[in-house]
């Protein structure tokens, strides 16, 4: 039990987030300049609307919008019929223009929810709005040849569509946070609008957190944590903020409102500046853009493009395969997965008519053996060569008898490394199960004349010696021999 764990009998944390997510489209958010800048040379994804120059003008990018709304409608929001720009008011070096973008009383989506925990154990926690505005630029921080200091601004991300969404305070510990962020990445995954990964910079989580006394319904003072680029660093923010909140209230002082940053190095929050007062950035309607008008029937054509979402793909593998929760929950990870699965699922069938269990079959492959495969490979699953219809080939291949499991293995690495078709290597590397009983009794002889010790101590008792005795048969049958044949033979000829 972790000490934020024991606080958590004295305390209970209020948690809400505030997650950031760049979306994947081709173009900036208000101009026309490319929007994969990653990786590129400072400042060459650039004009003069991102630059924040005087006298242009942006225009709103549709695709964005399009992602954004996609978003609210999988989080379940509501989408109203009017939405707005706004100008954020506020000076900073990463912000040519002293203001930003953004979206402030009439965002695009409201009051949606996502759920969290094991299945048969869901709770909600509520979303409070999905709006969209503009990434700043970024600042990198240097030290001179005499010690000075100085930040050089590089504009290439200044402009790029930001989504912004901000949950409720509903989150009650560092694993519902987690957890919270996990799933928000799987949707915004599914429905292919960012590639949502925290240690590249285009998800990114702030998180506001305060106690109170297990028991009560006041709020404490709020706490927002910032610096964090991955889900271990903000479940450990929380954690050590939650220690460090309480240890103040166990003192009888006060929590200062604040914005704290997380140190990874030093695996603590330090202070970075007090908000006791609100920030006043003088929200006004964006001049130069319009007011949005989303009819009911956009609205209807960007929920009908959306994908099956992993709840609902994995409550059907369940209920259509017949699978365990913690199988479905593992093949409805990624979309990427769950389509790769569903194909073998369809090719097993159609080389296997009539028969019971086939889904489950190509789970236990994919679960067990491709995934260690492709694990060892480390390679994602769009490179790997073995092809959906290759494994459900391989199934059939087990399922129908003609190759044992233990030949299949070997079969498998073979096809992950080639491509090549299951059945041409097994007929290649001659692994055709043998399932003559004549042969197989020819090979158990041998064995058991090879093999006394174990012949004695299986007829001492000693029963568990068989599992040896079947072993030294697959091994002098190559792994070709069907295991309970094997068996029953064994069972057979120690008993005469």
């Amino acid at each position: 039990m972790t000490a934020a764990t024991k606080t958590l009998v004295r305390y209970e944390p209020i948690i809400g987030l505030e997650v950031h997510v760049q979306l994947q489209t081709r173009s900036k958010m208000f101009c026309a300049c490319p929007n994969d800048y990653a990786g590129a040379e400072p400042n060459t994804h650039v004009c003069p609307v991102c630059m924040g120059m005087p006298g242009v003008l942006p225009v709103i990018n549709r695709r964005a919008v399009d992602f954004t709304i996609m978003t609210g409608l999988a989080l379940n929001c509501t989408i109203p019929p009017y939405a707005k720009f706004d100008r954020k008011n506020y000076p900073y070096p990463d912000l040519m223009k002293g203001y930003q973008i953004s979206q402030y009383d009439a965002p695009l989506c409201i009051n949606g929810w996502l759920e969290i925990g094991e299945p048969g154990q869901e709770r909600r926690v509520g979303i409070t709005r999905v709006h969209l505005e503009e990434d700043t630029a970024t600042l990198k921080h240097e030290t001179g040849p005499h010690g000075e200091t100085y930040s050089l601004v590089d504009v290439n991300r200044s402009g790029a569509p930001l989504m912004e969404i901000v949950g409720e305070p509903d989150l009650r510990s560092p694993e519902e946070a987690r957890q919270y962020l996990m799933k928000l990445r799987q949707i915004l995954r599914y429905i292919g609008v960012s590639r949502a990964n925290m240690e590249e910079g285009n998800l990114r989580c702030d998180a506001n957190i305060s106690l109170r006394p297990l028991g009560s319904t006041t709020f404490g003072s709020k706490v927002e944590i910032k610096n964090m680029n991955s889900f271990r660093a903000v479940y450990r923010a929380l954690e050590y903020e939650i220690e460090r909140q309480a240890a103040l209230l166990d003192r009888g002082e006060r929590v200062a409102r604040e914005t704290r940053g997380w140190v990874e190095s030093e695996g603590r929050t330090v202070s970075q500046r007090s908000k006791e007062e609100a920030n006043d950035y003088r929200y006004f309607p964006e001049p130069d853009l319009p007011p949005l008008a989303i009819s009911r029937e956009r609205v209807k054509a960007l929920r009908a493009a959306l994908p099956e979402l992993p709840d609902a793909r994995r409550r059907r593998f369940i209920a259509e395969y017949d699978l365990p929760p913690y199988d479905a929950a593992l093949l409805t990870d990624s979309r990427e997965r769950a389509d790769w699965f569903e194909q073998a699922v369809t090719a097993a069938k159609a080389a296997l008519p009539g028969r019971d269990g086939v889904a489950k079959a190509v789970a236990n492959w994919v679960l067990g053996d491709f995934v260690r495969l492709q694990n060892a490979a480390n390679v994602e699953l769009d490179a790997v060569k073995v092809t959906p219809q290759g494994l459900a080939e391989l199934v059939a291949l087990v399922e129908t008898g003609q190759i044992t499991g233990k030949a299949a293995k070997s079969v498998l690495e073979q096809a992950f490394a080639t491509g090549r078709s299951p059945a041409a290597i097994m007929r290649e590397a001659g692994l055709t199960s043998i399932s003559d009983a004549t042969a197989i009794e020819e090979a158990v002889r041998r064995v058991l004349a090879a093999n006394e010790k174990a012949v004695a101590d299986y007829r001492r008792g000693k029963t568990n010696a068989i599992q040896a005795l079947v072993g030294q048969v697959m091994k002098e049958t190559r792994g070709r021999a069907r295991p309970d044949v094997v068996r029953e033979t064994l069972e057979r000829l120690l008993a005469e």
